[in-house]
């Protein structure tokens, strides 16, 4: 029997792609077990339709960074929060799976969390709001060409909006300025500062 290992260079680039084909909830969750063991991959599932991301350095950077940020901002304006991370949110019955890259419930924690962000780097597409809908994500923070694109649930439709309702006070530029400096250590003081 052949065995067929797979690594992954520390350089990989975030690539985004889907699988061929239409597969129920069985398949996607042997397909899923299998996917599990890889680290660096991460698979989602709306209506039959399988995608799969590798995550680069770029993207993890980026989403470490945004994540530090706002711990920043949440602690400095006394915020109650519970980060829950890329936990994965899944039902069956909504045909859905998908883990974001970072999450949070906002005061006390509900039946789901009230802002996802995801980072794209190679690709992104409004698209994926689909599946935050279906768990009633009240809020999504897509970063996409080095900036935020902002989506509020709003009548069971995400409307774009250019100031988070969640977070009425948080200077998006400065956040997203922040998030792209090549020092961090200077990024988190200016941040900081300029809360």
């Amino acid at each position: 029997m052949n065995t067929v290992i797979i690594t992954q260079s520390r350089s990989v680039k975030e690539q985004q792609f889907t699988l061929p084909g239409y597969y129920n909830w069985q398949q996607f969750k042997a397909i899923q077990s299998l996917i599990e063991q890889q680290s660096g991959t991460k698979i989602s599932y709306l209506d039959g339709v399988i995608e799969f991301m590798t995550l680069g350095e770029e993207h993890e950077t980026i989403k470490s960074m945004i994540a530090l940020l706002l711990g920043i901002y949440f602690l400095q304006k006394e915020i109650e929060f519970i980060p829950v991370g890329s936990a994965t949110r899944e039902l069956e019955e909504k045909e859905v799976s998908f883990e974001p890259d970072e999450s949070y419930y906002i005061g006390e924690k509900k039946e789901h969390p009230d802002l996802v962000i995801e980072v794209n780097i190679t690709s992104g597409s409004v698209k994926k709001l689909e599946k935050y809908k279906r768990f009633k994500i009240q809020e999504v923070w897509l970063w996409q060409n080095n900036k935020f694109c902002i989506y509020y649930l709003q009548n069971e439709q995400y409307q774009q909006i250019f100031q988070s309702n969640l977070l009425p006070n948080l200077n998006f530029k400065l956040l997203e300025d922040c998030v792209l400096m090549p020092s961090k250590l200077e990024a988190v003081k200016i941040f900081s500062n300029g809360i």
